[in-house]
């Protein structure tokens, strides 16, 4: 299709590795369009950093949120952005904390990842404030902290655009992604504690080869239950691109999807927290909590060229 550019990092496997900043821009009315001219060259200088058939697949994504949108293109926000709104049930919160720039770098490098963020910040010096700096890897077979493998469901192949990826239903902003970015923190010691049947119910799935249960045995609260979204019988995708991140104090998942709509994400999340009102909540929340919570849009390449200038 005529669709343009996307962004390199959106439709992509998982790397091995992944820094995530979420920035908070000072003063955005003065400083939002200096950003975006900064982080409008990014994605050039990664073509720089990694020359010739990509060994180090390294690739960054930008993702600017509502309020910037607004600094940045007043008259013209992608339609379906929004803050993300907090939810709350029984105890069990997904806190709004927001950002207006969303950087998530990825290479089988780690160094490279970490050279990338580390440029970015330098050149934007005291324009913006870092609300998350989160570096991540991939674990064994994409295996969570938990020990269970993550994404099973993740779209494949050509579908990975498909869900990720808006196209002629808003041809302004083609070739574009919604995001969702939630940072999780595991509690490990709790959830060791629980057999490994025990673990399996709360997840849905078998842990060697995370094979889904069937709907004989799979509780209605198990991971896999309630993180699945059908509407009139069809199942509603995101691309996933989490992984594992922490130290051996504080550690979890760094939660991000690509969309082409954040009304999926948002309905799962409901059905995970609780608040979808059929009274049940993803038993995982039990022993995991979200710390931050936003959504962004990451726009075409032209477009985030077009916004810095």
């Amino acid at each position: 299709s005529s669709r343009p550019e996307p962004q390199i990092g959106i439709v992509p496997e998982p790397a091995h590795a992944a820094q995530f900043l979420v920035l908070r821009v000072r003063d955005r009315a003065r400083n939002a369009k200096a950003v975006a001219a900064v982080l409008a060259e990014l994605p050039a200088r990664v073509a720089e950093l990694d020359p010739g058939e990509r060994p180090a697949k390294l690739a960054v994504t930008i993702g600017y949120g509502p309020e910037m949108w607004d600094a940045l293109s007043p008259s013209r926000r992608p339609p379906g952005l929004r803050p993300f709104p907090v939810l709350e049930s029984g105890g069990r919160r997904a806190p709004s904390t927001g950002g207006d720039v969303l950087l998530h770098i990825t290479s089988a490098l780690r160094d490279l990842t970490f050279d990338v963020a580390l440029e970015a910040r330098t050149r934007l010096g005291d324009l913006v404030e870092v609300m998350e700096d989160v570096a991540a890897f991939r674990r064994k077979d994409a295996r969570d902290l938990t020990g269970f493998i993550d994404g099973t469901e993740n779209p494949k192949g050509d579908e990975r655009a498909e869900w990720a990826l808006v196209t002629d239903e808003d041809p302004d902003f083609a070739g574009g992604s919604y995001v969702f970015t939630q940072r999780y923190v595991h509690d490990l010691a709790k959830w060791t504690r629980l057999t490994v049947p025990a673990q399996e119910d709360v997840i849905g799935r078998r842990k060697p080869d995370s094979e889904e249960l069937s709907d004989e045995l799979k509780p209605d609260t198990a991971h896999a239950a309630r993180s699945n979204l059908e509407v009139d019988g069809e199942e509603l995708k995101i691309v996933r691109q989490s992984l594992p991140y922490g130290t051996t104090s504080e550690h979890g998942l760094f939660f991000i999807a690509y969309c082409r709509t954040l009304d999926i994400p948002e309905q799962m999340l409901a059905r995970m927290m609780g608040t979808s009102g059929d009274g049940l909540y993803d038993r995982l929340m039990d022993f995991s909590r979200a710390v931050s919570g936003a959504y962004f849009f990451a726009p075409s390449l032209p477009k985030l060229r077009e916004l810095a200038s």
